[in-house]
């Protein structure tokens, strides 16, 4: 068992190395990190070349690869490849938080562009510019319309279907307001009414709704930091057990209710980490 300990946690960080080297060979790295790009045995190593290095590497390493890294260093304290294995199955999870995270910050973007396209784009008709022209240069300085801009533009230089072509870009995460976009064209363009003052109103409507999803997620921060600190217990829990010389990783590994506890333990944490998720996402969509 020790031996096929060993030969996994070695395969493993064999990997790891593979990760954050990338294709560079080691002899190129040493060069970089030891001799500054050099020959090596030329001079003082180069710290600009291996901070950069070191930058380089971080960026190419996501942040569930850690969950590896971590499962690495558990795997050799406590001589046991059960780490490795949960290190592994932890990084594609972490993937698709991180994913999420960012989806999730690229609609926020989305939905600011959005509201700067309605401002830009009623100074434009304010300022006398027909409707057509006017979306075509506030698009270009706002940027709100994201990957459906090419669309847009053309049915609005063409004479082409603009309310649909908006309301197909609003399928964007995040880019729900060109729906009321959309409606304040139609209105607007089709009856005569006044856009601008339409683009005002649907400014305002998304300023307000933007405004009251930033105080409603300040609000469940505090609550969802006393979850994340509530599943960090256990492994100061361990950190105590270590200090006071019980080896709680021996138990844990080595033993079958040991083990045990830590797969029930590890899927309690787990559940709840969903749980307290599901609760603050659900309270942001309501």
């Amino acid at each position: 068992m020790g031996e096929v300990s060993v030969g996994v946690v070695a395969v493993c960080v064999a990997g790891l190395v593979w990760l954050m080297g990338g294709r560079q060979s080691g002899a190129r790295r040493a060069q970089l990190l030891f001799a500054g790009g050099g020959v090596v045995g030329a001079g003082p190593p180069s710290w600009e070349r291996a901070v950069d290095e070191l930058r380089r590497i971080r960026g190419r390493l996501r942040a569930e690869w850690w969950s590896l890294g971590a499962g690495l260093v558990l795997a050799v304290l406590g001589a046991s490849v059960i780490p490795v294995v949960a290190g592994a199955v932890g990084v594609p999870l972490l993937r698709r938080v991180r994913l999420a995270g960012e989806a999730r910050r690229a609609g926020e973007l989305r939905g600011d562009a959005v509201i700067a396209l309605c401002s830009t784009l009623a100074g434009e008709v304010r300022a006398g510019r027909q409707p057509g022209e006017a979306l075509l240069r506030a698009a270009l300085d706002s940027g709100g319309l994201g990957e459906a801009q090419a669309g847009v533009l053309a049915a609005a230089r063409f004479g082409g279907d603009v309310p649909g072509a908006l309301t197909s870009a609003a399928r964007q995460p995040g880019a729900d307001g060109l729906v009321g976009l959309a409606a304040c064209w139609r209105v607007a363009v089709d009856q005569g009414a006044g856009l601008a003052a339409g683009l005002d109103r649907l400014e305002a409507a998304l300023r307000a709704d933007r405004d009251q999803r930033a105080d409603l997620r300040a609000q469940l921060a505090g609550a969802w930091a006393t979850a994340v600190m509530l599943a960090g217990l256990p492994v100061l829990g361990l950190l105590l057990g270590a200090a006071m010389g019980a080896d709680p990783l021996r138990v844990l590994l080595h033993s079958g209710a040991g083990v045990g506890c830590l797969v029930v333990g590890g899927l309690l944490e787990g559940v709840g980490l969903w749980w307290a998720l599901r609760i603050v996402r659900g309270v942001e969509t309501a």
